[in-house]
């Protein structure tokens, strides 16, 4: 089971509370969690990640373990922690400005 924290704005969209909850076969990759997320609520797609390129939108950040993953690979493997559910994979809003 992968445990996935999502931004309050999302889970609003998704109409979820608290941690998401993922079952996933084979390798566990950024790519990976965000298709089943999409998959089982289809309103987020297109909030997380662009659908024509499937690379991160601006301002979303991907993190596991205290480490930012946000600019490795899609289809790199999750740390093992978050694969086994010790830790959530977190989709973050990231802010900008002054």
């Amino acid at each position: 089971m992968i445990r996935v924290v999502l931004p309050a704005h999302l889970r609003t969209l998704a109409q979820v509370q608290g941690e998401v909850h993922l079952d996933l076969d084979g390798l566990v990759t950024t790519a990976a969690v965000l298709d089943a997320l999409e998959d089982r609520y289809p309103e987020l797609r297109g909030t997380i990640r662009d659908q024509t390129t499937m690379r991160r939108r601006p301002f979303v950040r991907f993190f596991a373990c205290e480490e930012d993953l946000s600019h490795d690979p899609p289809e790199h493997p999750l740390p093992d922690r978050v694969q086994n559910g010790e830790e959530p994979f977190i989709v973050l809003g990231a802010m900008a400005g002054g």
